[in-house]
């Protein structure tokens, strides 16, 4: 005879009402920063220190993002899985368009033109690597920054004008010189004095068989505080417009800014992309690339063309004694008219 009590089945243990509370308010606690800062790059809310140098780093908390998504699914919590997702797929939209190269890269048929910024760090960087770089990539335009004499002096030496012997270079001691060095005869040279005290060399340059180039190394101040914040933004707000209906305009260096800072994506809005965005390298990082191994990197250094340029491929260097990787793009000029 089977007993009343044997045939009775097992009672699920009760969960307790006050552990399910709280680890629901733990989800939407860990939720709360990444919302916040989601809303921060998608609306372009970063304003001045620390949130304009916190922005750069955004990829990397846009990976992190998926952590609450995942205990709030595993965990069964709707409302606070539906606000995660919210959250992952706007980090998504900001970031995952960099991976993927444009269906339309190459743009129209034309003269290809091989470009190459680099920053020197006060003119350390080492010359003979830089121009070797130079040589197997069959660079024809170079943009410097952080452009000293001693580095000019270096560059001369380790054979730079052999390959590239025009040029447009105004060191300075300090980090605000630059420079140009092209393969072909530059024209109208000279130089742009930001607020922030750097300069920009800049110059004309005329392709075979293209339309007419201008060219000119940027350098932004970088934003290190609330003092140079604002001399930041004034920078990047000086840079240059492309001309739809005049020269091909090129920007090439360290802009200190990413594409997820507003006040960068405003000088694309000027009429530029990004030579790595659209090749779908918009997420190799280009600083620092130093002894700071545990100093996560970030993509700070751009080449900008304009809207008729095409892009064939873009590739980072490392560069010994510069604390920037190098960024080389293979660009497709517009053929010259008439």
């Amino acid at each position: 005879m089977i007993s009343t009590e044997e045939s009775l089945p097992l009672a699920s243990p009760a969960v307790d009402p006050r552990r399910r509370r709280w680890l629901t308010v733990l989800l939407w606690v860990l939720i709360a920063p990444f919302a916040v800062w989601a809303a921060a790059r998608v609306f372009g809310l970063e304003r001045g220190y620390p949130t304009i140098q916190l922005i750069a780093f955004t990829p990397y908390v846009a990976v992190v993002s998926v952590v609450p998504l995942a205990l709030a699914v595993l965990t069964k919590r709707i409302w606070p899985a539906v606000a995660a997702a919210v959250v992952a797929v706007a980090f998504a939209a900001c970031i995952l368009p960099r991976w993927v190269a444009d269906t339309d890269a190459g743009g129209p048929a034309g003269p290809t033109l091989r470009v190459m910024t680099v920053n020197m760090l006060y003119g350390q960087a080492d010359p003979g690597q830089i121009v070797r770089l130079v040589r197997d990539g069959a660079v024809d335009l170079l943009a410097v920054q952080e452009y000293t004499e001693e580095g000019r002096t270096a560059l001369r030496a380790a054979g730079l004008e052999e390959t590239l012997p025009d040029a447009v270079t105004y060191p300075r001691a300090d980090a605000g010189g630059s420079a140009v060095y092209s393969r072909f005869p530059l024209a109208d040279k000279g130089y742009r004095q930001l607020a922030g005290g750097f300069v920009q060399a800049h110059a004309r340059v005329q392709v075979p068989g293209a339309q007419e180039v201008y060219v000119e190394s940027a350098h932004p101040c970088a934003p290190m505080g609330r003092a140079s914040d604002a001399c930041w933004l004034a920078d990047l707000a000086a840079q240059p417009a492309a001309t739809p209906s005049g020269p091909v305009n090129l920007l090439m260096g360290d802009f200190n800014s990413s594409l997820d800072h507003k006040a960068f994506r405003r000088v694309l809005a000027k009429g530029y992309h990004d030579a790595a965005d659209v090749a779908g390298a918009g997420l190799s990082p280009s600083w620092p690339y130093d002894n700071r191994w545990y100093f996560p990197s970030v993509t700070l250094d751009h080449i900008l063309a304009d809207e008729r340029v095409g892009v064939r491929k873009v590739v980072l260097h490392r560069v010994a004694g510069s604390d920037h990787r190098a960024v080389f793009a293979e660009l497709v000029l517009p053929k010259a008219v008439g």
